[in-house]
């Protein structure tokens, strides 16, 4: 097996077929040719005009039941990153293309206007950059999530925010107001310590001790912090949990949670080459720990063990966390409740009279 190594700051150099199109193409190499890997590969970014910008869902273990998402791909380049899959119903590979051809909804603001605006509108707190990270390097340039944080924080509406990004503190002003509100909690993703395990595996994303200290900023603006430790993957970072959760502590956080890794359609093909490329001695015992914890299969989408699993594994992780969670006090996720009660369209006053 021929392992191609990724551009730098990419977390993979593959182009897995894209399960929706007629087509599949495959390259063989015939020792006539040898292509060589560009030492780096630009980012493009498209423009939509999306019809909608409130997603909803009924999935019973997320916590949530609508989220926006500014963009679609991320530019952080995560190998595990479970929505590259969803990149194939824009006809793109999930593989570099996810983390390199980007989309933009440029007219967030203004459909999210209209969403909120509607006269059957309940309001519950919106998770904000689910699927991709809100707080990507483009959202330097786009602005597209502080536009959001505008809006919500006008009408007064709660909202949930998850990120890898240093960029949200940018948005303290912002995140600052809605936190006296009691309008808004942040889950910080921290999956290591290890900066030479970061660089290969979150390539484009901030360094363990960025996020640290991001985390502490936010709590010392009074922000509520959760650390999510997502994903755990068997043999490469589980060993680090309880490093995880206690540096999370220290820096400021109030509560925790995890994700063990799960491994999507094509996921599931670009994370053993990713394996190949970098843990080659290990990753037939990776791979049998994963399948050990999805019964004997790369993935299970079942909710309720999707995120944690099962078996002997995922039992010893979950009692791990546990442990750890309730040691160092982070079991508090009753105080990331949001007040919801606070919603007001702005001119929602006017047009009672």
């Amino acid at each position: 097996m021929t392992v191609r190594l990724p551009p730098r700051g990419r977390g993979t150099a593959s182009t897995p077929h894209n399960r929706y199109a007629p087509l599949h193409i495959e390259r063989e190499d015939d020792g006539w040719y040898q292509e060589e890997t560009p030492s780096s590969c630009a980012t493009e970014v498209r423009s939509e005009l999306a019809k909608s910008i409130i997603t909803r869902n009924s999935s019973p273990d997320v916590g949530f039941d609508r989220s926006v998402n500014p963009y679609r791909g991320c530019e952080h380049g995560c190998i595990y990153c479970f929505a590259r899959p969803s990149h194939a119903y824009w006809d793109l590979s999930p593989g570099i293309d996810f983390e390199t051809r980007l989309i933009a909804k440029t007219n967030l603001a203004e459909r999210l206007e209209e969403q909120l605006q509607k006269p059957g509108y309940r309001a519950q707190p919106i998770a904000l950059g689910v699927n991709t990270d809100a707080y990507q390097p483009i959202e330097r340039e786009q602005r597209l999530t502080r536009q959001a944080l505008e809006i919500l924080l006008r009408y007064r509406h709660p909202l949930h925010i998850i990120t890898k990004g240093s960029l949200i503190l940018r948005d303290l002003d912002l995140l600052s107001q809605l936190a006296s509100l009691n309008l808004v909690s942040v889950a910080i993703s921290l999956t290591t310590l290890d900066d030479q395990l970061k660089r290969i595996m979150e390539p484009r994303a901030a360094a363990p001790a960025a996020r640290l200290r991001t985390m502490r900023a936010l709590h010392e603006a009074g922000v509520p912090v959760l650390v999510m430790c997502a994903p755990i993957i068997p043999q490469i970072n589980d060993r680090e949990l309880e490093a995880l959760l206690e540096a999370a502590r220290d820096a400021g956080a109030r509560s925790a949670g995890y994700v063990l890794l799960r491994l999507p359609l094509e996921l599931a093909g670009l994370f053993e080459e990713w394996l190949q490329a970098h843990f080659p001695e290990r990753a037939t015992h990776v791979m049998s720990l994963v399948r050990q914890s999805r019964g004997g299969r790369n993935n299970d989408s079942r909710f309720g063990s999707r995120m944690r699993g099962e078996g002997l594994f995922a039992d010893l992780l979950a009692q791990r966390f546990r442990l750890a969670r309730r040691k160092l006090g982070l079991d508090r996720r009753d105080s990331f409740a949001l007040d919801c009660s606070q919603f007001c369209p702005p001119g929602a006053q006017l047009n009672l009279l």
